[in-house]
């Protein structure tokens, strides 16, 4: 890749270093020059501009991203759509994250260009959280290069992947002493529960004992019997040698002490055993706090089904001192910190409210095309996105709407306001959004052909926090739609009227608008005339 001033006359292909204002637009660092914007610029007064133009063998940014990214993803992950050069890799369901930090550090030493970021190896993860992404630092990178790095991420089988909880039913022996305080196993209990909770695992039994070996090892069989696939033990007092009376209710009942012991403070004096096949742990004092403790890097492992065995707990003293720490955000306390590792919650507002009144009599929203109602096939789109939710927004003939979409999984609101203009059925697809959403996709119900990929690209662009809270998709420097609008836009929104979209407040919030660029011109396209329709049916 050459980098530097390029003379227009050059430009054509090049990829603009810096961002550029343009009569009255801004032209983005990243954005490849077509002749309209060498033009643009010359009319503009430049005679040249910062820019990288790719050579031989060059791969863009954003493929080489997504190549690399696909090259090491093994199971319960996906690949998210790239964008400037980073593409992120997704949990699809609550899990262990695994990694491979050996080959991570191969792929990372290849090149100052080529990067790859995770979470820690173990840990533990929620369906859409992010769990590593892939960011290329230049324009774009030499093909071979990244041959090199995609070898290396196959070369390893799931190098990263998600491992699903597979526990399901715990049981819990708390052992007593005089002097013990109910309150207190009461607590062990409930945070137990809660810690469980975590890995989607049920206590579904606790049983109090005397602190006495063969009463322990007694219920350890009853709880086994009843179907437990992770037994608990927490003893009144701590165990403090393989000979006491923890480890020995384990083997009275036919069970094995396969470690006791780690170096993980506080976490010291777990004991790790089984019971055939069933896991037992013999509890650490800090078991009955909810902070995250060494019993969290353990548990978490066996709710994946892994094999802990003495030198995996022993390997944990690199990192074991936790002492000092107030308590890792857990991934589902939703605390703040877990926003920015997530997927971000997308809904759709799909609008098919409105009247049509250039087409006449024909309603185009249920006009076919290849044989599917043209709205179906805007929602169509919509269903294979990374949307979560789909909020369409009926009113004209709206028995008609609802019955060309069948029984797809969408919200139907009904606007019957829709004759005083789109700004009316805008407001009530937002009124009907969750709660919890953090931004929503404004779609028109007439671009039948509207792609899966146009939307997951505007998704993947999203990011409030770098500054790109608008996603506006663009097919050679025209903006089209859909338009992807963070949360915080909503309230300006609700007070739109009329027949106006928000395309207003794109101009009034230019800093916080990122262009995102589409192969096709499907973005561009929406059916506003017969002649129209008529054009696009008799070339399907």
């Amino acid at each position: 890749m050459k980098f530097g001033p390029v003379p227009l006359d050059d430009a054509v292909g090049a990829i603009l270093a810096h961002g550029q204002r343009v009569d009255g637009q801004t032209f983005k660092k990243g954005r490849i020059l077509s002749r309209d914007d060498v033009t643009a610029l010359r009319h503009a007064g430049y005679e040249s501009v910062i820019a990288a133009q790719p050579e031989t063998g060059d791969v863009h940014e954003d493929a080489a991203a997504q190549r690399l990214a696909k090259s090491m993803t093994g199971t319960g992950l996906s690949v998210d759509a790239p964008f400037t050069g980073r593409c992120n890799i997704v949990a699809e369901a609550n899990g262990l994250f695994i990694a491979d930090p050996e080959a991570l550090n191969r792929i990372n030493a290849i090149d100052e260009g080529i990067t790859v970021a995770t979470l820690a190896p173990y840990s533990d993860v929620m369906s859409g959280q992010m769990v590593a992404t892939v960011k290329i630092i230049p324009f774009t990178v030499p093909g071979d290069l990244l041959d090199q790095a995609v070898a290396e991420g196959r070369s390893v089988p799931s190098l990263l992947s998600v491992r699903p909880y597979v526990l399901n039913q715990a049981g819990l022996v708390q052992t007593v002493l005089d002097g013990t305080k109910e309150s207190t196993l009461d607590k062990t209990t409930e945070v137990l529960r809660q810690r469980l909770a975590r890995y989607d695992c049920e206590l579904n039994a606790e049983r109090r004992v005397s602190h006495d070996a063969s009463a322990v090892a007694e219920m350890l069989s009853e709880l086994r019997e009843r179907g437990a696939d992770l037994l608990m033990i927490a003893g009144a007092s701590a165990i403090v040698d393989r000979r006491d009376v923890v480890p020995a209710a384990i083997e009275e009942a036919g069970g094995f002490v396969d470690h006791f012991g780690m170096p993980v403070d506080p976490g010291n004096l777990l004991l790790l055993g089984r019971l055939g096949e069933i896991p037992v742990v013999g509890l650490p004092g800090c078991a009955r706090s909810p902070k995250f403790n060494g019993l969290d890097m353990v548990l978490s492992r066996l709710a994946a089904g892994l094999a802990v065995s003495p030198a995996d707990i022993m390997s944990l003293g690199a990192g074991g001192l936790l002492k000092e720490m107030t308590g890792r955000p857990q991934p589902r306390t939703g605390t703040a910190d877990m926003v920015a590792a997530r997927a971000p919650n997308v809904a759709a507002i799909v609008l098919a409210a409105g009247e049509s009144r250039r087409m006449g009599a024909r309603n185009k929203l249920i006009a076919k095309i290849g044989g599917k109602p043209m709205a179906a096939l805007v929602v169509d789109a919509v269903l294979a996105s990374r949307v979560s939710t789909i909020i369409v927004v009926t009113g004209h003939e709206s028995a008609n709407v609802r019955e060309a979409l069948g029984d797809r999984q969408v919200v139907f609101v009904e606007n019957p306001d829709y004759a005083a203009g789109l700004s009316t059925s805008l407001k009530a697809g937002l009124d009907a959004l969750p709660e919890d959403v953090d931004a929503a996709l404004i779609c028109l119900g007439d671009m039948p052909r509207l792609s899966e990929a146009d939307i997951d690209r505007l998704i993947a662009a999203f990011d409030p926090v770098e500054g790109r809270a608008i996603c506006v998709p663009t097919h050679r420097g025209k903006r089209g739609n859909p338009v992807l609008w963070g949360r915080r836009f909503f309230p300006e929104m609700m007070q739109l009227s009329g027949d106006v979209g928000a395309r207003h407040l794109i101009g009034e919030h230019a800093d916080l608008v990122v262009e995102v660029p589409m192969d096709s011109d499907s973005i561009l396209l929406d059916i506003d005339s017969p002649e129209a329709l008529e054009s696009l049916t008799n070339s399907t």
